[in-house]
């Protein structure tokens, strides 16, 4: 699977960003997808995931009630709807794909990975 990420940008903090990943290469409805994000000298960290039908979604805490993640398999894609953004939430978002619901909420073994786009927040 081949990931294409974007939609990312500079925002002020309260702003909104909409994040895509369109995916291509292999059947896109076989896959969970997630969302991920580094920020400078941290580690990458889990932000959002969402199962091949939709029907089960997972966020981190920090996220929890000001992104949403969903996907449309028609148009192979997947999105991360970011609100409330604030100076906390600038990194570089990645999307992943695995074939499994439970490894696609982790970094550690992640089938694929897309390229990554800049989100920073001003203050």
């Amino acid at each position: 699977v081949q990931l294409q990420a974007c939609g990312g940008g500079l925002v002020q903090a309260g702003g909104s960003l909409r994040l895509s990943c369109a995916a291509s290469g292999r059947t896109f409805s076989n896959y969970n997808m997630g969302w991920f994000r580094q920020a400078p000298g941290k580690e990458r960290e889990f932000v959002a995931a969402i199962g091949w039908s939709g029907g089960s979604t997972y966020y981190a805490e920090f996220v929890k009630g000001r992104f949403t993640i969903s996907r449309d398999n028609s148009k192979n894609t997947v999105y991360l709807q970011m609100n409330s953004l604030n100076p906390e939430d600038t990194a570089v978002y990645y999307c992943a794909a695995d074939r499994s619901l439970i490894a696609v909420r982790s970094t550690s073994s992640i089938d694929y990975w897309g390229q990554g786009t800049q989100v920073t927040v001003s203050s």
